[in-house]
């Protein structure tokens, strides 16, 4: 195994797992496999209220099921912990406390209503382009304003531009003030926020790739840029396609689309559903029944599409207990 190579599955246990959380499952553990790497499995927790650890359990039984391991995290353990995020606060403080220290941190006191106004730019990932609306007040007014409301801890971000190429999508380009805007490190209800987390848990497990949704590309550019403040190179990144449901629409938790819970009830093992994966992510020629194991050899991200995936109406409504080796074979 390759000490310097380490991967990592950070799910968020909201709920049941859905095809989209297993193909970024399923493509970070085949890529630092073929690597020789250490995998991590680190639970994202941060709003303990909608993550309950048995929904964490469960997850972690999911992943088992479908053939995929992990050598440090979750249940486990390891020389790296905590790997709850829940359990990481005074870690999250630590790494607070250097942004405060380089004066880089202001209180921010907008409310959701103030932030959402019609007139707030939105960005491409639908979050508001922060004004600066707190960002010139004097410590007079920001101590009258704590007596009345709780301020978020924000990051102020110079006039500069982020370039890195990502391992899938290509060379990305964001500048910090016009396309991303002072940003939240933690919010007013004393909740760390995700950027400063995942930058914070991925320096101290030693991550050096990570595998995840398209969906968070535009946030690379704030955690690079943090990696940077905190005196740790980042990450190589790549950033997979989105499994769609045949009407376009993104796969969800909410909408249980194709959860692990359905999905285990009605296969025998979990090798139709990695060969569907495998075909939709260009890995196979056909849908295969196959394991994680026995797909290694064969991976390629040269392979993988950048575009998102919208899944055939045909296996999408096709009950799971019907995806059998014959049946995928003659698709």
């Amino acid at each position: 195994m390759s000490k310097n190579i380490c991967g990592r599955f950070a799910p968020t246990p909201s709920g049941r797992m859905h095809l989209g959380n297993v193909l970024c499952a399923l493509l970070a553990w085949l890529s630092v496999r073929q690597q020789g790497g250490r995998m991590v499995l680190r639970i994202e927790d941060l709003d303990a209220m909608r993550c309950p650890r048995q929904y964490a359990d469960l997850l972690e039984e999911d992943i088992l099921w479908l053939g995929i391991d992990w050598d440090e995290g979750g249940s486990k353990g390891g020389p790296r912990g905590p790997y709850y995020q829940s359990e990481c606060a005074p870690l999250y403080e630590k790494a607070l406390q250097k942004l405060r220290e380089k004066g880089l941190l202001y209180p921010c006191f907008c409310s959701r209503a103030q932030l959402h106004a019609a007139s707030a730019p939105h960005l491409s990932d639908g979050q508001v382009l922060y004004n600066g609306h707190c960002r010139s007040l004097s410590a007079e007014e920001a101590a009258q304003l704590s007596k009345i409301r709780r301020p978020a801890d924000r990051l102020r971000v110079p006039d500069r531009t982020i370039t890195f190429v990502d391992g899938c999508q290509g060379p990305y380009t964001e500048s910090l003030p016009l396309e991303c805007g002072d940003f939240l490190v933690r919010r007013s209800d004393g909740v760390f926020a995700y950027q400063l987390a995942v930058v914070a848990d991925d320096a101290r497990m030693g991550v050096t790739e990570v595998v995840r949704g398209k969906d968070l590309l535009s946030s690379t550019a704030r955690q690079i840029y943090l990696f940077e403040l905190l005196g740790f190179p980042p990450p190589h990144y790549r950033h997979i396609p989105l499994l769609l449901a045949p009407d376009g629409r993104r796969l969800s938790k909410r909408d249980h689309d194709l959860s692990l819970e359905v999905l285990r009830q009605s296969l025998p093992d979990a090798r139709p559903l990695i060969g569907l994966l495998a075909f939709l992510c260009g890995q196979l020629p056909r849908p295969e029944p196959i394991s994680p194991r026995e797909l290694l050899p064969l991976f390629c991200w040269d392979n993988v599409p950048k575009e998102n995936i919208r899944i055939p109406a045909q296996w999408y409504q096709t009950p799971p207990q019907n995806w059998n080796i014959s049946a995928l074979r003659n698709r």
